[in-house]
């Protein structure tokens, strides 16, 4: 059964108490049928709309993604670079005879 958060169960009482007095009971099937074909309507719309935007913005989401994918994968590059550099035994020779000329 569908719960509706704004509606307590005493509620929905009273309004079947006031629609069986305003339209009697013969009318009470019509009307919770009715209300049926609202409430499906109204769920296919709500899904529809649910559906657009998700299609609207899923271009939007597919270029954060690769922009994400792109800075990711630039920073990684960079970052083998520099370790590349630092790695590098002529770095380290020139660190030396700096140091030593340092000394002296």
């Amino acid at each position: 059964m569908v719960q509706l958060a704004f509606i307590s169960g005493s509620e929905i009482v009273i309004i079947v108490l006031v629609v069986l007095l305003l339209f009697g009971a013969d009318k009470m099937p019509g009307i919770a049928k009715e209300i049926g074909k609202g409430m499906k309507e109204f769920r296919r719309v709500t899904n529809d709309i649910k559906k657009e935007f998700e299609e609207s913005t899923q271009d939007i989401r597919n270029d954060v993604e690769e922009v994400t994918s792109d800075m990711k994968k630039n920073a990684e590059e960079a970052t083998g670079n520099v370790r590349s550099y630092l790695n590098d035994s002529d770095v380290a020779k020139d660190i030396k005879d700096i140091e030593t000329d340092l000394k002296g």
